[in-house]
């Protein structure tokens, strides 16, 4: 599968959307790639019976002018930062099945979310969580949260998006993390930021993850055992990026507990996801889910369909 090296960004006209618009085009100028901004609309799915038992025609325009005008403003605020080069498309149909085939052509998609957390952040929203699962490339999540991961106030002020300056990305020796790994290296290139490779051991006594262990498990030994696991991937992925640093943490938690803390503190977290599809994809994986929904911070998350956009060190 070709990608172009092209940023895709969902727009609704919502300040959350705006929001990751703005991160979205600071990402592409950096990177030197266009700009595809779509927005996306749907009809009902049925039509009201009209009064001779016949049945009312949907007229759309003003639906249509009304995404028309959104992608104006979102055009104009993309070009307003800076030069860069920006496309923007009216689409018909569902905003997350939109972005996923459109995800087939480029390198990275881009969405947003209030991210207010609570049980109604839970479910994201339909896009910002059936879209990293089903995506053709890696896709940023950007929640709507000022320095540090700050509430928003409602005023319509939006937070300003800052360079990047600390990645991190988690590593549990699967697949998927070492894309995620690759794909964080690349990223931290083009930004000349920090990039921080994290692996959780859940060795804590009481009612740590693996408080089932038997006493005589050296906790010690599983951490020195995973400093060399981490080490050892590092290691490799560097092989194709010579000359590049990338500091390393093995700490005691899961790795959805350490990236979430991290978060608060971090520019971007870098995270691995199977997506299957279906059902199971849509719930991706449990570290995946549980950093979408509690990061302060925007999270890019990598599945297996994206090994083949942009994660070589020579297409950096």
């Amino acid at each position: 599968m070709t990608h172009e090296r092209a940023v895709l960004v969902g727009v609704d006209g919502s300040g959350a959307s705006l929001h990751a618009l703005d991160w979205a085009a600071a990402e592409a100028r950096t990177r030197g790639w266009p700009l595809r901004i779509v927005c996306s609309y749907s009809l009902p799915s049925f039509t009201a019976a009209s009064l001779d038992g016949g049945y009312a025609a949907l007229d759309d325009t003003a639906i249509l002018e009304g995404a028309r005008a959104v992608l104006t403003e979102a055009k104009g605020r993309a070009l307003a930062a800076g030069s860069i080069d920006v496309t923007a498309t009216v689409a018909t149909g569902d905003a997350a099945g939109v972005l996923v085939e459109m995800s087939r052509d480029v390198c990275l998609a881009v969405v947003g979310t209030r991210g207010r957390g609570g049980f109604a952040d839970r479910l994201l929203g339909t896009v910002s969580s059936a879209l990293p699962a089903h995506a053709h490339c890696p896709t940023v999540v950007v929640p709507l949260r000022g320095p540090g991961g700050a509430a928003v106030p409602d005023d319509g002020v939006l937070p300003t998006v800052q360079p990047l300056r600390r990645i991190v990305v988690g590593i549990d020796g699967s697949p998927q993390a070492d894309l995620a790994l690759r794909r964080a290296i690349i990223e931290a290139q083009a930004w000349d930021a920090e990039l921080i490779a994290v692996a959780g051991v859940p060795v804590g006594t009481g009612m740590g993850v693996l408080a089932w262990m038997p006493a005589s498990i050296d906790h010690e030994q599983l951490l020195a055992d995973a400093t060399e696991g981490l080490n050892v991937v590092v290691d490799r992925a560097l092989a194709d990026f010579p000359g590049f640093t990338v500091r390393r943490h093995v700490l005691d938690g899961s790795g959805a507990e350490l990236l979430t803390e991290f978060s608060t503190a971090t520019d971007l977290i870098v995270v691995g996801s199977r997506g299957r599809g279906g059902f199971a994809g849509l719930l991706l994986g449990s570290t995946s889910q549980a950093v979408l929904h509690h990061a302060k911070c925007p999270v890019m998350v990598v599945t297996s369909r994206a090994k083949d956009s942009e994660t070589r060190g020579s297409e950096a």
